[in-house]
């Protein structure tokens, strides 16, 4: 075995990474799915605020010793309902009401935490998360996040298209906006929560929307373009824990941070295909210019044609 193969390979021969594989790999799945549709709708501000939203509940459960995961979803839970409150009843933008939650929900959570004992460590596990730490009943939850993401995205397919083209459109064709947007913010909520494990309320949003981004360069068909993101997420999961193994890096932000460079190199190596091609077509244009051929390798008819650039049309 090389030495390379080595590096690559023993690490996953420990307990604890190959649990934090396989559960980040999980949450890559469902946030490449969700993601998609994140950022299509321009929906990155949400998942933002839901990853801060649901710190007072994270904090307080770690406070109480509780689940965090539970914690942390009924307070996302909440802040999606204020959301809606403040819309209908406060007769608020959309990004007024989240802003105005968002401080408030980071506000309180941070004050809860001030009353931890361990505040410093609190704020970091909460902040950053800790995917080394996760347990067989964290990836068990982690498993059913997924399914009902999975299946809850299949249920709303046509109704999602419908309200990303137009949401005028979706009520015409009685595909319910309003339940698909509903079932959009439960399916943010979910993965922010799922994901919170893995990458902490802070750097969550990187592994949300970075796989899908780098995915939405090269298809854009939806379906392709899930399957592609939650294949880069995993892929981001796999090369953040190696660095994170050899770098002796933390290890959320190692994944977070890789997610974000493939985003990245996504984006670089297709305007470079793009420009690659543009570049092609323009010589292979002026190649058949001079040849007096067509792109698809047919003689020009130079009836047709007409007269070649610099010659001088006959004359009577």
């Amino acid at each position: 075995m090389s030495f390379l193969t080595r590096g690559i390979l023993e690490p996953f021969a420990l307990d604890f990474l190959q649990r934090a594989l396989l559960g980040g790999g999980l949450v890559a799945i469902l946030c490449g799915v969700v993601g998609t549709w994140v950022v299509i709708r321009g929906m990155a501000f949400l998942g933002e605020a839901l990853a801060h939203g649901m710190l007072p509940g994270v904090a307080l459960a770690t406070v109480l010793g509780l689940p965090v995961l539970v914690g942390g979803a009924l307070s996302a839970v909440a802040m999606s309902l204020g959301i809606a409150a403040l819309q209908r009843r406060g007769r608020l933008s959309y990004d007024t009401s989240i802003g105005l939650l968002f401080v408030a929900m980071l506000a309180l959570g941070v004050v809860v935490i001030s009353h931890s004992g361990s505040f410093a460590t609190d704020a970091t596990a909460i902040l950053f998360g800790d995917i080394l730490a996760i347990a067989p009943v964290d990836i068990a939850l982690l498993a059913g996040a997924a399914v009902v993401g999975l299946a809850v995205a299949w249920a709303f397919h046509r109704p999602l298209v419908a309200l990303a083209l137009d949401p005028r459109i979706a009520s015409v064709l009685g595909l319910g906006p309003r339940s698909a947007q509903a079932a959009l913010v439960g399916l943010v909520t979910l993965a922010v929560v799922a994901s919170y494990q893995a990458v902490g309320s802070l750097l969550v949003v990187g592994l949300l929307l970075a796989p899908a981004v780098a995915a939405g360069h090269w298809t854009s068909r939806i379906p392709t373009r899930m399957a592609l993101a939650a294949v880069l997420g995993i892929a981001a999961v796999f090369v953040g824990l190696l660095v994170s193994w050899h770098a002796a890096t933390a290890a959320g932000a190692s994944v977070a941070a890789t997610a974000i460079a493939v985003a990245a190199l996504s984006g670089i190596a297709r305007a470079g295909l793009t420009a690659l091609r543009a570049r092609g077509r323009g010589s292979a244009r002026r190649a058949a210019d001079r040849d007096g051929t067509d792109l698809d390798g047919a003689d020009r008819d130079p009836v047709l044609a007409g007269p070649s650039a610099g010659s001088v049309a006959p004359t009577p």
